[in-house]
């Protein structure tokens, strides 16, 4: 497997490593924010929290982010299964400059968020949670299911997922 000069990732016994250090994933939805994060190693993702969206968001997850001392936050970008952007990426595309303006120097990723909700809306079901209960941890799901997919991404192919955003206009 080709890995890019300087890349941290290596290979160990044929298996690529992922970089190490704690990740945090942000699902954001217009009510509330879910949050999950990785073990140091980068090997396993848990749901940690939810966030209210609204005034003090960003300061919030600038706290959890410096508490576990993370050295990533990937944030789940909402297409259509067509892989099409609406208003929904648009304004997570927005949330996710502010969010690495917020947090710079930590990188934040932005990574395709297709089937995650629905995923962990199952998981959670077949693990005997009725629908009043997923509502209130199914957003911090959905952010491990997508942290679990862009850990096992870099894991596969040497290389972080998904794009690097910048603060400002761009991406």
């Amino acid at each position: 497997m080709l890995l890019r000069p300087g890349h941290p990732a290596g290979t160990d016994a044929g298996h690529t490593r992922v970089r190490a250090g704690v990740r945090l994933a942000v699902d954001v939805g217009s009510v509330r924010i879910g949050v999950a994060r990785s073990d140091a190693g980068g090997l396993l993702a848990t749901p940690l929290t939810v966030v209210k969206r609204g005034k003090g968001d960003l300061d919030r997850l600038a706290e959890l982010t410096a508490d576990a001392e993370a050295v990533e936050v990937i944030t789940g970008l909402p297409t259509s299964l067509s892989g099409r952007e609406g208003p929904a990426a648009a304004a997570t595309r927005a949330f996710a400059r502010a969010l690495a303006g917020r947090l710079a120097p930590v990188p934040v990723r932005l990574v395709d968020e297709r089937f995650t909700t629905t995923a962990a809306h199952d998981a959670l079901r077949q693990g005997g949670k009725d629908s009043r209960a997923r509502r209130q941890v199914v957003d911090a799901a959905a952010a491990a299911v997508l942290l679990q997919a862009a850990l096992d991404t870099e894991r596969g192919t040497g290389y972080p997922p998904g794009e690097l955003v910048t603060e400002g206009t761009g991406t």
